[in-house]
């Protein structure tokens, strides 16, 4: 009954977000993957698909890509679980740590990255203080190609402080939701609060998890301002190589055929994650 008597406001309200969706994602995303099955000629073909594969960067680009997805998420979602536990618990100053904790989402990409390069770089903070504590005679190079760990471990680093407060919002908006009696009913039965993540709070935390996994998953492929102003070209990601097929070698057919690889494994990730994390409708209720 409510919905009738709405009308068509319900969509009306939703029709800017739809215009907005449709002109600068949609049309850019059809556009690209018109370009990644053309050649320079404009003669339609799998030409820019081969070459990409063919890319001696490829494989790299693609392997550390995925190192880094693999590395950067379980570590966020262990972070912002334990932040919204300490939100949600509600203890003095939770206010004040709730804002401590979202503060990097303020930080652009690239200002996170050029932030950690003071920190790894040869004369940069880390180095200072290990010297000024007596525990290393020489600066210590972390950010070297030959040292790809480390180079790694640094963008890891960056992209864990500069992102983790997006799975923070998602799962504290979910842990609100949990209703307290399920809480309560555990503390009667002696649960500990190791069991009362994992038997009560996770399951339960299912919806909020499953956005957060898919959201952060599609971030981290489009990974590029961090490690560009870390590791500058001794390490490639996907992102990487588009914007040097395009900014290097006047290829947009070839960067376009980048971007839209970066798209199909968004969307299998995505897929993976909602079969490996289904949510029963009761969950979403």
């Amino acid at each position: 009954m409510t919905s009738h008597r709405l009308g068509w406001a319900p969509y009306a309200l939703l029709l800017p977000s739809l215009a907005f969706l449709a002109i600068f994602f949609a049309v850019p995303m059809v556009s690209a993957f018109g370009l990644a099955f053309q050649d320079a000629s404009g003669a339609w073909g799998l030409a820019s698909i081969r070459r990409m594969l063919g890319d001696a960067q490829f494989r790299e680009a693609l392997l550390t890509t995925l190192v880094l997805i693999v590395a950067i998420i379980p570590v966020q979602f262990a972070l912002a679980l334990a932040m919204a536990l300490v939100i949600n618990a509600k203890l003095k100053g939770a206010g004040l740590w709730l804002y401590v904790y979202a503060l990097p989402l303020g930080i652009s990409d690239l200002a996170a990255g050029i932030t950690f390069f003071a920190i790894f770089t040869e004369r940069g903070w880390l180095n200072s203080g290990l010297e000024g504590l007596g525990l290393i005679e020489r600066p210590f190079i972390f950010l070297n190609y030959q040292t790809p760990f480390w180079l790694i471990f640094a963008v890891v680093l960056a992209e864990s402080w500069r992102a983790t407060a997006i799975i923070m919002v998602n799962l504290v908006a979910g842990l609100q939701g949990i209703p307290r009696d399920y809480l309560e009913a555990a503390d009667v039965f002696g649960a500990t609060l190791w069991q009362k993540i994992r038997r009560v709070i996770l399951p339960l935390l299912r919806p909020s998890i499953q956005v957060s996994l898919i959201l952060r998953t599609i971030l981290a492929f489009q990974a590029f301002a961090v490690v560009i102003a870390l590791a500058g070209s001794g390490l490639t990601v996907l992102s990487s190589e588009a914007y040097r097929w395009y900014g290097e070698y006047r290829d947009p057919n070839v960067a376009a055929a980048y971007a839209a690889f970066i798209l199909v494994l968004s969307v299998v990730s995505t897929l993976l994650f909602l079969w490996l994390l289904p949510v029963r409708r009761e969950q979403v209720g």
